[in-house]
């Protein structure tokens, strides 16, 4: 190609260059534009967006507003309603005790006299039993700890005889108030009181001996002399009372100094457990009639009072329970059998799981075959394995 053909050619060139950077330009302006437009429309949808998350954080604070107005004032009808529910059981209570007037539980002086020298006649004879029931506790199969409620020392069981689910709850050593659950759901579960029943007794129990038997509640009152007050827990009235005939009663359990009276049931019925200066060192033993209250017979047992905690009677023998002051592992360690089968020696000594202190009350069941026993305040159910005493 000649030199004059390229000098052509350059002029083509030069044009097809400018016209493929103009069409570059054009593109890229086109580019800017839409590039422009979608930051715009971003910046209209942004500012959208702020607009309605600031509309809505304004409404939830104001249904926060308004659920802080209504928890108020649930949390004041709530509290009313408490105040009514406390004034509602004051007057249940004060219903309660508008029973009939109890019999008159005065103490005469020539009727103790007499019940006292025919419990004494009637001491250490051979006991007859009146069922065939030839158990004895072979040792501990289970233990269950329901709760901690009330106090350190109380007591709390269901009724040895009958078979009502209810539970009734002794709190502390001294009071004239008896808490009732209707079963072991509601004691369990609950903390405060709210479900219980209150049972206001005419005169005030002392100690942890006392026993709810078919339908009754057997406690101990104190006014000078000891009484054993039958209370039928159906009507809410005195059914019979009787002082129990034992001169200069001392605590019965050498660490329970507030039990003075221990009254127990059996699958042969209803036992006082008790002690006298007559022979401090040792713990008595009583059979009571229920019906009457009278002293069926008495013996004095060889179980030292020294290091007792608790008691109970399985079968017409009484099991005793020890610990140390500084407590331990509590043990029976003295059985004394009133029919004479099983010999003290031969008995089983049985060990109670080491927990909280010192029993202050334990409660034989005789259909259930276990122990209410209440423990530093906590609630503690053992269940015992049995065995014939033949077999030991």
């Amino acid at each position: 190609m000649g030199p004059w053909r390229c000098l052509l050619l350059l002029p083509l060139l030069a044009a097809a260059l400018r016209a493929q950077q103009q069409h570059f330009m054009e593109y890229v302006e086109r580019r800017l534009t839409l590039l422009e437009e979608r930051i715009s429309q971003w910046h209209d949808q942004s500012s959208r967006y702020s607009t309605e998350l600031r509309d809505f954080k304004n409404q939830v604070l104001g249904m926060l507003e308004t659920a802080e107005k209504e928890r108020e004032a649930m949390r004041s009808e709530a509290e009313s309603a408490a105040v009514r529910v406390d004034r509602l059981e004051r007057e249940v209570d004060y219903l309660e005790t508008q029973n009939p007037a109890p019999p008159c539980v005065e103490v005469d002086e020539t009727l103790m006299e007499k019940q006292v020298a025919t419990a004494k006649q009637r001491k250490n004879e051979k006991y007859t039993k009146q069922t065939d029931c030839s158990d004895t506790i072979a040792s501990v199969r289970a233990m269950k700890i329901l709760k901690r409620f009330g106090s350190t020392s109380g007591l709390w069981t269901k009724d040895a005889a009958g078979n009502s689910e209810k539970i009734y709850v002794f709190d502390g050593t001294a009071n004239d108030t008896v808490y009732v659950f209707p079963r072991m759901r509601e004691f369990t579960l609950f903390s405060a009181t709210r479900k219980a029943a209150r049972i206001k007794l005419p005169y005030p129990w002392v100690g942890t001996g006392h026993l709810v038997y078919d339908g009754h509640l057997y406690y101990i009152r104190q006014q000078g002399p000891f009484q054993v007050i039958k209370f039928n827990l159906a009507n809410k009235t005195v059914v019979d009372s009787s002082v129990f005939p034992a001169e200069e009663q001392i605590p019965v359990f050498g660490l329970s100094p507030f039990t003075y009276i221990e009254v127990a049931a059996d699958e042969e019925g209803l036992w006082a457990i008790y002690a006298t200066k007559e022979d401090e060192k040792n713990i008595c033993l009583a059979k009571l009639d229920p019906t009457s209250l009278d002293i069926e017979q008495m013996w004095d047992t060889p179980c030292p009072r020294e290091n007792a905690e608790g008691a109970f009677v399985v079968c017409g023998a009484l099991h005793v329970v020890y610990n140390t002051r500084l407590p331990s592992r509590s043990r029976v360690q003295c059985v004394f059998d009133v029919s004479g089968t099983l010999a003290p020696e031969d008995a089983s000594l049985v060990y109670f799981p080491k927990r909280y202190g010192s029993h202050s009350s334990m409660k034989y069941s005789p259909r259930e075959r276990q122990i209410y026993a209440w423990d530093d305040g906590y609630q503690i159910i053992y269940r015992m394995e049995m065995k014939k005493k033949l077999e030991v």
